[in-house]
Formats: C-alpha cells, sequence, structure tokens
C-alpha cells in the first residue's frame, strides 16, 4: 500500500483502512464491540475518522476512512484495536 503525505497538493489525504474478518464475526464480536466503537468513537471525536463499519450480510469485512492522518497513526490504530488483538480481523 502507498501512504501518502497528510496533505497532497494543498488538499486533505485520506486513508482506508480495510479489515477482512473471521467467519461468524458477528457472534464473536459480542465481547469486544464496546471497546472498539469506543475505539473509534475517540478518533471520531479528534477528527481523525470520518466513517466505518462492516460490510457484507453476514459481514465479512469492515472500512474505516481517516481524514488528515500518517501511515503510523492509521497502524496505530489498526494495531490496538480489540478485534485485531483478539483475532477477529484476518488481514489488514
Amino acid at each position: 500500500m502507498k501512504w501518502g503525505k497528510r496533505y497532497v497538493g494543498g488538499r486533505p489525504s485520506y486513508y482506508v483502512l480495510h479489515y477482512e474478518f473471521v467467519e461468524g464475526i458477528k457472534e464473536k464480536r459480542t465481547p469486544f464491540r464496546k471497546e472498539h466503537l469506543d475505539q473509534a468513537d475517540k478518533e471520531v471525536r479528534k477528527g481523525k475518522l470520518l466513517l466505518g463499519g462492516a460490510s457484507g450480510d453476514p459481514p465479512d469485512s469492515g472500512l474505516v476512512v481517516f481524514k488528515n492522518v500518517s501511515e503510523e497513526e492509521v497502524e496505530a490504530f489498526a494495531a490496538s484495536d480489540p478485534y485485531v488483538r483478539n483475532g477477529l480481523v484476518t488481514k489488514w
């Protein structure tokens, strides 16, 4: 994945974090969901996370869209996400 600067040509940059989930994520995420959503909400309040959510029925992946953040910030978010830490994300 190529990472850009926080601003490209004087305009804001955006990053999309893509998760692939384990099978049965809806049931398996329950013990970690509050912490996962709290972490996302913290970034929303900072103005760094624009939107995010699961995709598919049943969900098999998810996206998180960031604005004006560094590669390191996106990687730190993913690494500290309880879904990632607890093996619910197979790839990001």
